[in-house]
């Protein structure tokens, strides 16, 4: 599977914006965006001090595709599918591409506080931590729907007696490092020995927490 290599942090400089893609430090003093303050944003990565010119209209809504992209981890052939997707649906295309991108299962996990990060729940669904409806699932672009359950598989087999501590430790350490981080509205966390949640609903635009005008994205790949 492809990755994107590279500093973390230089990608969120490079966006003006915290895409909390480090998990724990985001919320910590090393996070730039916090060394300089809430009133500044830290400088962007190259040649420090340069001016460059007003960006242009292309440069704006190249910029607001590529912090979307960044911010969900995905790649430019899924973000187009989704965009052609989106296209072929009902309603306002740019907000139906943000609920679809809301609705994968990494980022359902992240937002129910099972991991420190996209990237972490990432991971946690490709190496076997989580079930959909009671059955792991090992697809992170999963599409989730009202009326699943996301749970973490605690155990080796169903009604089996071993466990899987691993599994309990990771998501545990999720749950003790929320920080400020709140459940949204479309999701519910369900209380009980094993960890899990529950889709509601379909996610609306009011749903997304990262700043964004899908409008931009709209009109770049409508091009």
């Amino acid at each position: 599977m492809a990755r994107t290599l590279g500093p973390v942090c230089k990608r969120c400089r490079r966006e003006g914006a915290k895409l909390f893609l480090k998990g724990t430090r985001c919320d910590s003093q090393s996070c730039p965006f916090e060394k300089v303050g809430s009133n500044k944003k830290p400088l962007p990565p190259g040649m420090h001090g340069f001016k460059r010119g007003k960006m242009t209209e292309y440069g704006e809504q190249l910029r607001e595709k590529q912090k979307v992209k960044t911010y969900y981890g995905v790649l430019e052939a899924q973000f187009r599918r989704y965009y052609e997707a989106a296209e072929r649906a009902k309603g306002n295309t740019g907000q139906v591409l943000m609920s679809y991108l809301e609705r994968r299962l990494d980022n359902v996990v992240y937002r129910l506080g099972f991991a420190v990060s996209r990237a972490q729940a990432r991971q946690l669904i490709a190496h076997g931590h989580i079930c959909v409806n009671g059955r792991r699932l090992d697809v992170a672009s999963y599409q989730t729907r009202p009326g699943d359950t996301i749970s973490v598989k605690v155990y080796k087999r169903e009604g089996a007696k071993t466990k899987r501590p691993g599994s309990r430790a990771i998501v545990d350490f999720a749950l003790e490092n929320l920080g400020a981080r709140k459940v949204p509205d479309f999701l519910v966390r369900n209380e009980g020995d094993v960890p899990s949640g529950t889709v509601l609903r379909t996610p609306l635009f009011d749903d997304v927490s990262l700043p964004v005008n899908p409008q931009l994205i709209v009109e770049l790949c409508s091009k």
